[in-house]
């Protein structure tokens, strides 16, 4: 698939998302999927995620991440964009 039928998203995780396996648990989900990117703590408590793939894959995979994380998720801020394909995996970053 070209692409240009791809696109990113940036995703804020807000909640008790931190100290809770949540950045290993995208990282599992992302294996499920067709979507490369990265996931990372924030100073502010938060979890960003940066994912790129077809707008039903990240869908997908946004949805588990939600449905597994449930507990600890109090809120999800997205931002859509023309995917940039600088990423050739999906991968959890520690700083």
């Amino acid at each position: 698939m070209s692409r240009h039928a791809h696109k990113k998203c940036v995703i804020s995780f807000q909640g008790q998302v931190q100290g809770v396996g949540f950045r290993m648990t995208t990282g599992r989900i992302a294996e499920a999927f067709d979507v490369t990117g990265w996931v990372r703590n924030e100073p502010d408590g938060t979890v960003l995620c940066h994912v790129e793939g077809t707008a039903t894959e990240i869908t997908d995979f946004i949805q588990q991440v939600r449905d597994r994380m449930s507990g600890y998720i109090v809120g999800v801020e997205s931002i859509d964009s023309d995917a940039t394909g600088e990423f050739s995996r999906f991968e959890v970053r520690y700083s």
